[in-house]
């Protein structure tokens, strides 16, 4: 089966988009600077096109190995697809115990198959990175920023659990004075305005008022309620249980129905 069994063919519509915009953002001129790193370190020469150079693996194993001697054990030599995803998969864990975040790693197929050159330059990148960190000479990526840890004595750890944030405010000067017990009356007014003795007891008129008012005719909540027109509906002193009806024009009216 050959390498181009695998090569996918021509994008169209959205992926065609998306393949062009990736590509947009690839650097030629990392390129340059991570080719000089990765032959200077392997002494191998990549080749004219670069992503080709390194899609067997082989390079790419090779280098981890210099930067981590012993990450991958064995390097495939042979022509076979999966010989090379083989070499790709290991070069991608070997990089992932080397400290290069999950995150920043491309896929085997971004580089097998052509499909985020972007990504790749990217991983390669932050293989750089993290090898300046540790103390390798390169000439590209940037210097991770190192872990800085501080001690303290656990008095002053104590200490510090005793002082609120200014974050969280402040409580200096904070009083509960006019404060009123939770479902208490409060009145408020406005001191400036000659408010001091405010009469709380009479209801404005335009709050409405309530005088003549009266709870007579309501029932108790819960106990059914009749309601009825007079002119049609009987009273309650039902005549067919032998008491007097009042109101004889919804008798009869009863009666003729």
């Amino acid at each position: 089966m050959s390498s181009a069994h695998f090569n996918r063919g021509p994008a169209y519509g959205l992926s065609a988009e998306v393949k062009n915009k990736l590509a947009q953002k690839y650097d030629h001129q990392r390129e340059q600077e991570l080719r000089e790193w990765i032959e200077g370190v392997t002494g191998r020469r990549i080749g004219n096109n670069f992503m080709d150079g390194l899609k067997d693996g082989i390079i790419l194993c090779e280098f981890i190995n210099k930067l981590q001697p012993g990450s991958v054990k064995k390097i495939n030599e042979s022509t076979q697809n999966w010989h090379q995803l083989e070499n790709i998969g290991n070069f991608i864990k070997a990089i992932t115990k080397y400290g290069v975040k999950p995150h920043d790693i491309f896929e085997a197929n971004d580089l097998f198959e052509n499909t985020n050159h972007t990504q790749v330059q990217s991983t390669l990148l932050a293989l750089a990175s993290m090898a300046k960190t540790k103390g390798n000479k390169v000439n590209v990526g940037v210097k991770y920023a190192e872990k800085q840890e501080r001690k303290f004595e656990p008095g002053k750890l104590r200490e510090g659990r005793n002082i609120i944030g200014l974050q969280m405010g402040t409580n200096k000067g904070a009083s509960q004075a006019g404060m009123t017990a939770p479902g208490t009356k409060r009145q408020i007014f406005e001191p400036g305005l000659g408010m001091e003795h405010c009469d709380t007891l009479n209801v404005s008129l335009q709050m409405g008022s309530n005088k003549g008012a009266s709870q007579r005719g309501m029932t108790v909540y819960g106990l059914p309620r009749q309601v009825y027109d007079p002119k049609y509906c009987l009273t309650p002193e039902y005549p067919e249980l032998g008491e007097p009806a009042h109101n004889h024009h919804a008798h009869n009216y009863y009666n003729s129905a």
